[in-house]
């Protein structure tokens, strides 16, 4: 299968650093400076969070609640309290007692700089942190209601039946002498593609997104969620350390179970591709609020890092 093309409708480029810039102002205005006391545990939670990145969640929350017809800017707040959780899944996923990687976006592992228990420290503040600014009145104009339904949607997204789910299996799986391709799809499609998932819903939800919208969205969620997992599998094979800022051929040293462990690279990517390709026309009713998802679900399987 050949590549899918990014969209020539709109400059993604362009779009992703606007939604970036805006997030990352967020982001240092919710989180404790370093000198608010204790500095040592809010220098760690920073350090993490502002140490680069896609930020792919949150623009695909903001994205999520365009496509659904609704000002982006009021997805903001949940945006930052998807990337706050997805940033304090990175610091406990390096942890040695996980995946003990020494590298992250090309700086050193929070534990490494900080120590073990203060980077566990940092994820719980950043987790707990993350319910806090999407649950207080006072952090954005959504109703009550709306704020229950994404607390609810992120707690389902990131507990024990989505990402922390989907990463138990995947310690339990390593090493194992085989495995079958439904265990595999649950790894993926928790670990990695629950968050994404559950960022394009509750994007919709701050929208006021109808039934029919909804289940748009998230069968592109659940497709670009799981096409992700797959590229960043294939780039673990084929890409270097300089493009992605940590080690590679981690999953194979580690005994992980992946997609080009099991079908090789090139049918992975032609899988990746195919989600990609199903994603977009899950969304095919929608209008032009949605063509940043339409052009962010090929670029997540065509990216180099």
């Amino acid at each position: 299968m050949k590549p899918v093309p990014i969209s020539e409708k709109m400059d993604l480029k362009a779009y992703l650093e606007e939604k970036r810039t805006r997030i990352n102002g967020a982001l240092d205005r919710f989180v404790p400076k370093d000198q608010e006391y204790p500095p040592d545990l809010h220098r760690a939670m920073r350090y993490s969070l502002f140490a680069g990145g896609k930020r792919l969640r949150p623009v695909l929350t903001m994205a999520g609640c365009e496509a659904a017809g609704g000002d982006p800017e009021a997805a903001l707040v949940p945006a930052c309290a998807m990337e706050m959780i997805h940033t304090y899944s990175l610091i406990h996923d390096d942890l040695p007692a996980m995946d003990d990687d020494d590298l992250r976006r090309g700086m050193a592992t929070n534990h490494k700089v900080f120590g073990e228990a203060l980077a566990i420290l940092a994820g719980d503040g950043l987790l707990t942190l993350a319910f806090g600014i999407v649950s207080e009145p006072a952090a954005s104009a959504l109703t009550e209601r709306i704020r229950l339904q994404i607390v609810a949607e992120l707690a389902r997204a990131a507990g024990c039946r989505g990402m922390v789910g989907g990463q138990s299996v995947d310690i339990l799986s390593e090493h194992a002498p085989e495995i079958d391709v439904p265990t595999l799809e649950y790894i993926h499609t928790h670990k990695t593609g629950a968050l994404i998932r559950g960022a394009v819903r509750i994007g919709a939800l701050a929208a006021g997104a109808g039934e029919e919208t909804m289940t748009a969205l998230t069968h592109y969620g659940d497709r670009v969620g799981l096409a992700f997992q797959i590229a960043d599998d294939v780039l673990d094979v084929i890409g270097t350390e300089k493009e992605l800022g940590k080690q590679v051929g981690h999953d194979r040293k580690r005994g992980k179970k992946t997609y080009p462990g099991l079908y090789g690279v090139a049918e992975s990517r032609d899988r990746a591709r195919e989600l990609a390709t199903n994603a977009v026309a899950a969304i095919g009713n929608l209008g032009s609020g949605a063509e940043p998802l339409r052009a962010i679900a090929h670029y997540v399987v065509e990216r180099v890092n």
